[in-house]
């Protein structure tokens, strides 16, 4: 739930402008300008997981039309193939996968540049899902917005050019850093082990009885 609250935050600050506003009100600054909005956005969710799904559930006070990615296609879920005709029509992109060698490098200049002009990238996965220098060429040139809680490398090193880059939101790897994570944690590990351990005593009892 905090890596979604996490990106759910993410993106609405992305949209409002908020680090923008922030710098202005550091510089004393008063300075008035329309922002984008998360309200009716067309979101690409490139991950539907657990994590992507209450991503989608969050979002939805908000009427966001969500399209679900998925390695494989299935019932209300795309398939990854389907991504260059489905980025150009998204305006947040966010990616919540796993680090594999399919999605490894999968957002790279071809992903970046089939996205539409001024579309927002949320990356709340892992660093090496994403190019960086691919990244950094669209947030320079001013074409895409990116909010990211990851990157690669990590932790950023002191003077990387993605410290400075423009339109850009970024936090350090903190999404699923909240007080009660460990608990949480432990609370779904020991529930997984519940039920395999279950699994196995219904695996043997049958076992016996043949």
């Amino acid at each position: 739930p905090s890596t979604a609250e996490w990106t759910v935050a993410a993106t609405l600050a992305a949209q409002r402008g908020i680090p923008h506003f922030t710098r202005a009100q550091d510089a004393g600054r008063w300075d008035f300008r329309t922002e984008h909005s998360l309200i009716g956005a067309k979101v690409l969710m490139v991950g539907a997981g657990d994590i992507g799904r209450t991503i989608g559930r969050m979002m939805a006070g908000f009427d966001v039309d969500i399209t679900y990615v998925a390695r494989t296609a299935r019932d209300g879920v795309r398939s990854i193939d389907e991504l260059p005709q489905l980025l150009p029509e998204a305006d947040v992109v966010v990616l919540i996968v796993p680090v594999t060698p399919q999605t490894t490098g999968l957002v790279d200049a071809a992903f970046l540049a089939a996205m539409k002009d001024d579309a927002l990238l949320v990356n709340a996965a892992r660093g090496v899902v994403v190019d960086t220098d691919a990244l950094l060429a669209e947030l320079t040139s001013g074409r895409l917005r990116a909010a990211l809680d990851v990157t690669d490398p990590e932790p950023l090193p002191a003077g990387h050019p993605l410290w400075s880059a423009p339109n850009l939101l970024l936090t350090p790897h903190v999404a699923g850093a909240v007080p009660d994570t460990n608990a949480r944690a432990t609370a779904a590990v020991t529930e997984q082990l519940t039920r395999v351990l279950a699994g196995w005593s219904v695996a043997a009892a049958m076992a016996l009885a043949a």
